[in-house]
């Protein structure tokens, strides 16, 4: 981090209520190079159709004509492409993609800003933050339920979050620590800016941010914090008499209660608190559910970040917090793999094993905990079927036998199922992680 964005950061740190002027000036030549090595080179093109390779190939030219331009107020936000991403259900999800431009100012802009939110935001927020993950949430909420006296559990969705924040609301929200009017100017652009539709259509959404932008992120844990995670902190735990904790991963969270009124209480609420910020929360994936150790092992389940919660019992009998893949995430993994196999069987070998191996790994890094031995299998075992019939799907003769298939895993080395993650070192004395 630039010493002038750590010197901001230590003030936010020091200084819960103050406001930060002269942020803009800081969105400067040698800002904008250090955000450069940090865009993906890869990525798709905006509305422009310009790549990041040919952006950089006169980047300090293009940098330098940014830079003077912000000087001078008269940059523009341009139109954000939309590109509509296929769910396992068949509905689609709509990703924003910005122009290379835009990318690079709103990942410096997201920089300045984490240097003020990082010190405001609470421990129970771990989506899209630095240093911060899905994995540490899962663990989080693991030791909560393990260790504390929780009987209810609140598993909550927020619909379309992305798409219906109230952009106004969010300004105001960054004013309270934000003073420098030209940098809330700049965000305001990108937050108004229209989004080219597949179509051809031109619309100008008067809510949301666009789900793909880099700046999108940090502004919805903003407007979070906000809404609800100060809310729950200062005021829903202030009025309950047992313990209650929240984990949020973006707009994905779950509360735990103590007492089964405050847990109720809460769900109502929470309803109200949402309407006022223009939210509301998926029907679906909403609800108060009892979630004590006491009950019949496996009798109460919810899912949470990919994960599947269930109470069982540990190798001497006392009940323990198990977690295993969602059977919802891995019926979509597994439709996701296979599409991959149609894709890619044509591929030489080589290039084929390479990536399932990067991608198994990938997977193994995830979900492999404690206690989820089964699922591991079970997605390995049903992977490479699958893998086995499109190879055999090449041509019009069958290419491998299942024991020529085995004997190329094995030349391959294609990574078997396994547990990577184990208890944390200060956890372990106290938490016994069962592999039943």
């Amino acid at each position: 981090m630039p010493t002038s964005l750590l010197a901001i950061a230590k003030k936010a740190r020091e200084k819960k209520d103050v406001r930060f002027f002269n942020l803009y000036r800081l969105i400067d030549e040698i800002l904008l190079r250090d955000c450069w090595r940090d865009i993906r080179k890869n990525a798709a093109s905006g509305v422009d159709d310009v790549s990041a390779k040919e952006y950089e190939e006169n980047l300090m030219d293009n940098i330098r004509n940014l830079v003077e331009r912000l000087k001078r107020k008269s940059y523009r936000a341009r139109l954000v492409r939309r590109h509509w991403i296929p769910k396992p259900d068949g509905r689609q999800r709509p990703l924003g993609i910005p122009v290379v431009e835009d990318k690079l100012l709103q990942l410096a802009v997201t920089r300045i800003l984490e240097a003020i939110y990082e010190q405001d935001f609470l421990r129970c927020s771990y989506g899209y933050r630095p240093n911060k993950g899905a994995l540490e949430a899962v663990d989080k909420l693991t030791v909560k339920l393990q260790f504390g006296e929780y009987h209810f559990v609140v598993e909550a969705d927020i619909q379309g979050f992305f798409d219906n924040l109230d952009q106004d609301l969010l300004v105001e929200m960054l004013s309270r620590r934000i003073g420098d009017r030209e940098l809330l100017r700049l965000i305001r652009k990108w937050l108004k800016a229209g989004v080219l539709d597949t179509n051809g259509k031109v619309m100008h959404p008067l809510t949301g941010t666009p789900q793909g932008g880099i700046i999108s992120p940090i502004l919805a844990n903003v407007y979070l914090h906000h809404v609800l995670d100060l809310w729950f902190h200062e005021v829903v735990k202030w009025h309950t008499t047992g313990e209650a904790c929240l984990i949020r991963y973006a707009d994905d969270f779950v509360c735990a209660f103590q007492n089964e009124d405050e847990a109720r209480h809460f769900f109502g609420a929470l309803e109200h608190r949402l309407e006022k910020f223009g939210l509301q929360l998926a029907a679906a994936k909403s609800r108060v559910i009892p979630f004590s150790r006491n009950a019949e092992p496996g009798a109460i389940r919810f899912d949470f970040l990919g994960f599947e919660f269930h109470w069982g019992k540990d190798r001497a009998g006392k009940p323990h917090l198990k977690r295993r893949t969602s059977r919802k995430k891995l019926r979509n993994s597994l439709l996701n793999f296979t599409q991959w196999c149609k894709q890619s069987r044509h591929t030489p070998l080589k290039k084929l094993f390479a990536s399932l191996n990067l991608k198994l790994r990938g997977y193994y890094n995830y979900y492999g905990v404690p206690g989820n031995s089964d699922r591991l299998k079970e997605f390995f075992n049903e992977a490479t079927g699958t893998l086995w019939k499109w190879l055999n799907r090449r041509s019009q003769r069958r290419s491998f036998t299942r024991a020529g298939f085995d004997d190329l895993l094995e030349h391959f080395h294609v990574p078997r199922p396994r547990i990577l993650r184990r208890s944390r070192p200060g956890l372990q004395r106290r938490f016994f992680f069962a592999d039943a």
